[in-house]
């Protein structure tokens, strides 16, 4: 797809489904875009992609030490596996939020000189990091296999659970990109974000694990209620559990929660996004 000059028309000047077809027309170098950054992300490694199999291998070999030696976990059968079930969609969703926070300034050049859709930059960052996931899934079936893990009969929903995590996280893309132009603080608030994020869903626990009720004053909070509703990453490692660990469907009215809470994040990352996009030139 040809990159059209600048003198073109903004694209805050269409309708959403102006947009949207014009987004469409430029697939191409989105996918172009997509298998630029996976190869940079290989570039000079001897085993080049490769990696993408020994890195959640190499995590899977050191939990199964330290959590099946060192410090053995007794509450959670096949920890290693219950950890790595949660511990890889994190890492993508994490991935992503990192690599699409600074994709529109990281190609300030081609933003300033020529005219594309710009959400084609965060777009492009999530789905390179998607490449890497399933490439990882690959590992962790075999580990699944191997263990003999209770496969769910639902397991065919998977690619949907993938998907609706994949809007999630472009939602949450595209706004942190557009407050990353305007305000370059956002990274640094992002890391302690992300970290905090991280130990609040259940990646090295169960939610189980966590109390039903806290008493705060005169207020007895519901805790895994509050967090399957406040934290969607929690209730999607939660479905990736289920399916690929304990080996029963979700709960269905769970799943279209997420499901409604993942398209709202993209409809407002989307709209959040263009809003602001025919200003980013003037910006990086």
């Amino acid at each position: 797809m040809a990159i059209a000059t600048k003198t073109e028309r903004p694209v805050s000047s269409v309708s959403v489904f102006a947009r949207l077809r014009e987004l469409f027309r430029y697939r191409d170098l989105i996918r172009n875009l997509v298998v630029s950054e996976v190869k940079t992300r290989y570039k000079n490694s001897v085993l080049g992609f490769v990696w993408s199999l020994l890195n959640p291998l190499a995590m899977m070999l050191v939990f199964s030490v330290v959590f099946g030696v060192l410090w053995p976990n007794q509450e959670v059968r096949n920890y290693p596996i219950f950890l790595l079930c949660g511990l890889l969609p994190w890492n993508f969703f994490s991935a992503s939020v990192v690599s699409s926070l600074n994709s529109v300034l990281n190609n300030g050049n081609l933003v300033k000189k020529v005219y594309f859709p710009r959400e084609v930059l965060p777009i492009a960052a999530v789905l390179a990091q998607l490449v890497n996931f399933l490439l990882a899934l690959v590992v962790l079936f075999a580990a699944l296999i191997i263990f003999r893990t209770n496969f769910s009969p639902w397991l065919w929903t998977l690619p949907l659970i993938i998907l609706i995590q994949t809007c999630f996280t472009l939602g949450i893309g595209l706004v942190l990109s557009t407050l990353q132009v305007f305000y370059r603080d956002t990274q640094l608030v992002m890391e302690v974000v992300m970290l905090a994020w991280f130990f609040l869903t259940p990646v090295l626990y169960r939610a189980a694990q966590l109390p039903e009720f806290y008493k705060v004053g005169e207020l007895n909070l519901p805790v895994q209620r509050i967090l399957y509703i406040l934290n969607p990453m929690a209730s999607l490692i939660n479905v990736y559990r289920d399916l690929l660990y304990n080996g029963y469907r979700t709960d269905i009215d769970f799943f279209i929660r997420t499901t409604l809470t993942a398209l709202v994040a993209l409809a407002f990352g989307y709209w959040f996004f263009t809003r602001y996009s025919d200003r980013f030139g003037e910006e990086v």
